[in-house]
């Protein structure tokens, strides 16, 4: 069995990514095959920590997925080391639990017997990180805190200070970092820039690597590990066809590792494409899936092209088309970007977006199919999550899905269908327990 850590701190923002990439680096350089894992419905995160271990990296949701289905995402593991980035704040969830408690990280640590190593920011504060630190460790019965890594430190004299209120508190000190404004990711409306997008990525990694071995105790953190007795065959939702044309750019990247896996552990094939070189989807497929991204970054190009929009067009006309969010929106009449442009999309559905009225929509969904999608039938109850910044100007095609929060609230956000056009902002992680 594979010893695993959870990675996660007391608020976004406080370095977890990097130090996530910087110890998958650091123990990668020692020879180490480490397994990364995010936590919650992140699609961003894991595509660095793909980068940084050499191998995919998945979710593991406790909202949206029932334990037995998180244990059996674990259980083919064969690496020495897993490491699970947390969401938020270590105990940061929805107040109505769903399938395993709340979609917090700590909901992941207390089913695995994962340490937590906790990232603290220590900027403007000393011994009173001994007050917080201690704070997090006695919080919830099941939730072991292995220790504390210090985040930017500003001397010598600060990280003496810091390390003396963690020795009051009776909690480790693993690492201590010192401020680096070169290890800073860049960020944008939907979190990180995405990895492909990092032309230094690989340099950057490397880069993490050396400073989390230079100021972090490798060995000890390698000691807390744990392992998880994990077993099991998760459930899947079924693929939208045997061959999946699948649009993979720049503007098209959002899509769960896990589903890509579950559709080709299904026996599906997949046919990559971009859009945004105006690439049609492959001909030879039986279903084509556009899936989220940031097609706001490049309405323009997408509405340039032309064997994209008329092939996708072509492939609807007898093959279903599905679209998530940035892919539906792209299936829809028009997209309005920030400054107020309109440019024309696919036309497959009659949707109507904009980004000059921007509204943040955020969240866990639970959808039940008024019709069938693809691969799906109508009535299939399943989970996702919803993050976007766009606004619905028109939506006139008949709702595709009865769409409620995490609370079970009603959504306006239903997707929409026509003919073998079907889409919705919804980003399916799977069924429903």
């Amino acid at each position: 069995m594979t010893p695993g850590l959870l990675i996660s701190a007391p608020a976004s923002g406080t370095g977890k990514t990097t130090v996530t990439l910087g110890l998958i680096a650091a123990f990668r350089a020692r020879g180490l095959a480490v397994q990364p894992f995010k936590c919650g419905p992140d699609y961003i995160d894991p595509a660095f920590h793909s980068a940084a271990a050499a191998r995919p990296a998945y979710n593991l949701d406790s909202w949206a997925m029932a334990a037995p289905d998180i244990a059996a995402r674990i259980a083919p593991v064969t690496a020495d080391l897993i490491l699970a980035e947390g969401a938020m704040g270590l105990f940061d969830g929805v107040t109505t639990p769903g399938a395993a408690g709340s979609g917090a990280s700590a909901d992941i640590a207390a089913l695995t017997g994962w340490p937590v190593l906790l990232v603290l920011d220590a900027a403007g504060q000393a011994q009173s990180v001994g007050a917080v630190a201690a704070g997090f460790a006695a919080f919830r019965r099941g939730v072991r805190v292995a220790g504390v890594i210090l985040n930017r430190v500003a001397s010598p004299r600060h990280e003496a200070s810091l390390r003396a209120g963690l020795a009051e508190a009776g909690v480790a000190c693993l690492g201590a970092l010192p401020r680096n404004a070169g290890l800073a990711l860049p960020e944008r409306h939907l979190g990180l820039v995405q990895a492909e997008e990092h032309g230094g990525l690989a340099a950057f990694i490397d880069g993490a690597g050396a400073f989390l071995a230079a100021h972090a105790d490798l060995d000890a953190i390698l000691t807390a590990a744990r392992p998880f007795p994990a077993s099991g065959t998760p459930r899947r939702v079924s693929p939208p066809g045997q061959r999946i044309a699948l649009a993979r750019d720049a503007a098209f990247s959002f899509t769960y590792p896990h589903l890509l896996a579950d559709w080709r552990a299904q026996g599906a094939e997949i046919f990559p494409f971009s859009p945004l070189a105006d690439e049609a989807p492959d001909t030879a497929a039986d279903a084509c899936w556009l899936p989220g991204g940031y097609p706001e970054l490049h309405a323009g190009a997408l509405a340039a092209t032309i064997r994209f929009r008329k092939g996708l067009r072509a492939f609807a006309d007898t093959r279903p088309v599905h679209g998530e969010c940035g892919g539906y929106m792209a299936m829809g009449e028009g997209l309005i970007d920030k400054n107020g442009t309109r440019h024309e999309m696919a036309g497959l559905l009659g949707l109507v977006t904009s980004y000059a009225q921007r509204r943040m929509h955020l969240g866990y969904r639970r959808a039940t199919l008024a019709a069938a999608m693809p691969g799906l039938k109508a009535g299939t109850a399943l989970v996702g999550h919803e993050f976007h910044y766009s606004t619905i100007l028109a939506q006139p095609d008949a709702p595709l899905a009865t769409v409620t929060d995490a609370a079970g609230a009603p959504v306006a956000e239903t997707g929409s269908r026509r003919g073998h056009a079907t889409g919705s902002f919804f980003h399916l992680i799977g069924p429903a327990a």
